[in-house]
């Protein structure tokens, strides 16, 4: 008498097991109009599914999200220039966002921080694609990031060239060329001014350093050049 039971929670268990991802279609039976929730029961280019309102099982097709083409002002450096990517009209977009944009045109992908988005006269924090008619982004792929250094009463800028993930840790020393500098504070594009020793933030982030020169005394020169004349004599 137990086995029909044993039977039914087998299969309970099994179709679990089976429909352990799920997706939202169309329903022959209780929703042939509007999308509901259904259980994977075989996948595939036409996957068999369950419907999790009316229990039916019926074959799905997934349709190909609908593509638009979208005018994307790319920024770097001092630079621009604009290009045009196919985005799907559902996919939603937020100012700050870091996404891959292709170029229709030469093919070309571009990792960018998107800046800003415009329908018509307004400007978007975050909308659906089918709602942006331009979007601009900043290229992070490479960034030139500026350091202001104070020497004195004098400052002189320089500019580091950089992948977009590079960190500037605040403590640390770089180079640009001949000039070795010290990172005392870093001001971020999000306007905070960070001067603890040992932050560490990326170059895409940042909005300028500042720092104090490194002199290193030559070879020979002062008390270092005697401190090691006395050492070989010892």
């Amino acid at each position: 008498m137990c086995i029909p039971r044993v039977k039914y929670l087998l299969f309970t268990v099994l179709t679990y097991k089976i429909m352990k991802e799920e997706v939202e279609v169309v329903c022959p039976s209780c929703s042939p109009h509007h999308p509901v929730l259904h259980g994977i029961l075989k996948s595939g280019v036409n996957p068999l599914v369950k419907c999790l309102e009316c229990g039916v099982v019926h074959p799905a097709s997934r349709e190909s999200p609908k593509l638009i083409d979208i005018k994307v002002i790319v920024s770097r450096g001092e630079s621009s220039f604009p290009l045009h990517t196919l985005l799907p009209a559902d996919e939603i977009i937020k100012v700050g966002d870091e996404m891959f944009i292709e170029d229709i045109a030469s093919d070309e992908v571009y990792p960018v921080i998107v800046t800003s988005m415009e329908s018509g006269p307004k400007r978007l924090e975050v909308a659906k694609v089918e709602e942006i008619n331009s979007m601009w982004g900043r290229a992070i792929d490479e960034v030139c990031v500026k350091i202001a250094i104070h020497e004195g009463k004098t400052t002189r800028s320089v500019i580091k060239k950089v992948p977009g993930g590079y960190q500037f840790i605040i403590g640390s020393n770089e180079k640009v060329g001949a000039d070795e500098f010290r990172i005392i504070k870093i001001k971020g594009r999000d306007g905070s001014l960070k001067s603890r020793d040992g932050t560490a933030i990326e170059a895409k982030n940042i909005k300028r350093i500042f720092a104090n020169p490194v002199h290193r005394k030559a070879w020979g020169s002062g008390s270092s050049w005697s401190s090691r004349r006395k050492e070989q004599s010892l």
